[in-house]
């Protein structure tokens, strides 16, 4: 198998137990999160050589940050170090019909301080098949935009497959921006990733027939969003997660792949979520694999789906399956029953 190396921020994610309320709780579980190392860590699962690369402080949550990747058989020797902090972000799971809250304590982490002479990405790659990065990184700051333009340049000059999630978000910049620094990254992209808002959001691009805030998304709709993306950019594939939110606890979830011209979708899954954060990037994961393993396009797309959907029912971000757990779902095991 190849190399997948992934590069972005990764934070520690503080979390209010039991689904209290932050203004309930008086304590919080610690756990380390992010889009691209989720991504890495999804990969290392299913036993591809997976490296994350990143900027984190020389202290020791840090250093519990990198053991705790390192001990997931995630490569952490191109890891940075510098800067003052280690971002975190708080999360608040809903339930039913009151959604959940992110909030970001962000600013000022040294991956959003981190300069173009903190990586050598002729170096990093020099083995590597694949490079993934999401749209996070360069929303960060503008120093990392340049740092992610770098990297994604790189790859694509030494042959690496470059593969992005769009992955907007709005607490981070404005759609004009995202759309504008987005736009000088996609000529060294190969896969695009996004969920059913993306497209619309950052090249405004959008689906017919859907409404997300009502829960209504067709999937056909996004064969020309898919199409438009690829004519516009000269993707090889572009792969969309399709959310359906019932509620903060019931979503059905699916997703399609557009890929040599011909347009796949997946069979649709009523999840019960126990923990929707990482669900994009185990997806994002499990279709990076999926594709490296040169498994058929329809195949890899439900790889990618069935690997989201186990992991809603992980609490943290990173997805913790392997690959005959995702195997067996995507091949009609569903039933949950007990394996002794």
């Amino acid at each position: 198998m190849g190399k997948l190396v992934s590069f972005g921020e990764i934070m520690l994610r503080l979390e209010a137990p039991n689904n209290l309320r932050i203004s309930q709780t008086h304590s919080y579980d610690a756990v380390f999160g992010g889009g691209e190392a989720n991504v890495a860590v999804s990969a290392a699962n299913y036993g591809m050589d997976a490296e994350f690369v990143t900027r984190l402080p020389k202290n020791q949550i840090a250093d519990a940050c990198v053991a705790e990747l390192r001990g997931l058989s995630v490569g952490v020797d191109n890891i940075a170090r510098g800067g003052e902090r280690m971002g975190i972000y708080f999360v608040e799971h809903g339930a039913s019909q009151r959604a959940s809250v992110v909030i970001y304590d962000r600013a000022h982490s040294s991956i959003s301080e981190a300069s173009r002479s903190d990586f050598d990405w002729g170096r990093i790659f020099d083995g590597a098949t694949r490079f993934h990065f999401t749209g996070i990184t360069p929303a960060l700051s503008d120093s990392a935009a340049e740092v992610t333009l770098d990297a994604a340049k790189t790859a694509h000059e030494m042959g690496l497959i470059v593969s992005c999630d769009l992955n907007y978000r709005k607490k981070l910049w404005s759609t004009d921006k995202a759309e504008r620094v987005m736009t000088a990254l996609m000529p060294y992209v190969d896969i695009l990733i996004a969920n059913e808002e993306d497209a619309d959001k950052v090249f405004g691009i959008r689906a017919d027939d859907t409404d997300v805030n009502s829960g209504v998304v067709s999937g056909e709709g996004y064969r020309d969003v898919c199409r438009k993306l690829t004519d516009r950019f000269g993707f090889d594939a572009v792969a969309v997660t399709l959310r359906e939110s019932i509620n903060a606890s019931v979503n059905n979830f699916s997703g399609a792949l557009y890929r040599g011209g011909e347009f796949y979708t997946s069979k649709k899954y009523t999840i019960h979520i126990v923990d929707r954060v990482g669900g994009g990037d185990s997806f994002a994961g499990g279709l990076i694999y999926a594709l490296d393993a040169e498994m058929e396009n329809q195949n890899a797309l439900e790889f990618a789906v069935a690997a989201s959907v186990l992991k809603h029912t992980i609490v943290g971000d990173f997805n913790r399956v392997t690959r005959d757990e995702v195997l067996a779902l995507a091949g009609g095991d569903g039933s949950g029953r007990v394996s002794r």
